[in-house]
C-alpha cells in the first residue's frame, strides 16, 4: 500500500496492518499516511489539506 500524500510504499506487519493510520475525509474515503508524512502534518486538518 502507498502513502497518499508522499506516494512511499508503506509497510505491513506480519497479520497485514498498517504501520501508519487512515485519515477519512468528508466523503468518508479513508486514506492511507505512513509515519513521516504523520510528523510533518501533526494534525488531521494539515493532512486532509495535503489530500486535496
Amino acid at each position: 500500500m502507498k502513502c497518499s500524500i508522499c506516494n512511499k510504499t508503506i509497510d505491513t506487519t506480519f497479520l497485514g496492518k498498517l504501520l501508519g493510520t487512515y485519515v477519512k475525509d468528508s466523503r468518508g474515503k479513508l486514506h492511507p499516511v505512513c509515519f513521516e508524512c504523520q510528523k510533518k502534518f501533526k494534525t488531521k486538518e494539515e493532512i486532509l489539506k495535503q489530500l486535496k
